[in-house]
C-alpha cells in the first residue's frame, strides 16, 4: 500500500493483479484508493492526473475530471473510497500522480498519490 498526506488530505492506494481478466501482453490490475480529510478545512477533488509506467519504462499519462464519475467533497474527518483499473503490456509497473483539490475559499493544491506497484505475483523473483 502507498500513502501520502498533502495539506491534510491523506491518499492511500492498494493494488491487485486480476489473472481472471488478463492474458500475456495484457495484464489487468485493480487499485483501490481511499481519500481522507485528516485536516480541518473542507476540499473537493476536481481532477486527477496519473502517471503509469510499465516494465519497459514506457509512460502513460491519464488526466481528467474527478474520479469514477464523482468529484467528492470531503469535510473534516470524511473519506471517499473507489476502485478502478489499468492494463499494462508488461507483468509489472507502477503508478503515481496527484488529485487537484479545491478549498471553499477557492484556493487549490495537488494532493500527492505516492507511487505504488503493479506486479503479477512471481514476476519479480
Amino acid at each position: 500500500m502507498s500513502s501520502a498526506v498533502t495539506q491534510g488530505i491523506r491518499v492511500q492506494v492498494r493494488s491487485a493483479y486480476r489473472p481472471d481478466r488478463s492474458e500475456p501482453g495484457k495484464y489487468l490490475f485493480t487499485y483501490t484508493v481511499k481519500i481522507a480529510n485528516d485536516g480541518e478545512a473542507a476540499a473537493r477533488l476536481v481532477a486527477r492526473h496519473w502517471i503509469v509506467t510499465d516494465a519497459n519504462g514506457e509512460l502513460e499519462e491519464v488526466a481528467g475530471e474527478g474520479v469514477v464519475g464523482h468529484q467528492p467533497y470531503l469535510t473534516a474527518g470524511e473519506e471517499f473510497e473507489y476502485t478502478s483499473f489499468c492494463i499494462l503490456e508488461t507483468p509489472h509497473g507502477s503508478m503515481h500522480g496527484t488529485y487537484r483539490m479545491v478549498r471553499d475559499d477557492g484556493s487549490s493544491f495537488d494532493a500527492e498519490i505516492a507511487p505504488f506497484p503493479l506486479v503479477v505475483p512471481g514476476a519479480l523473483n
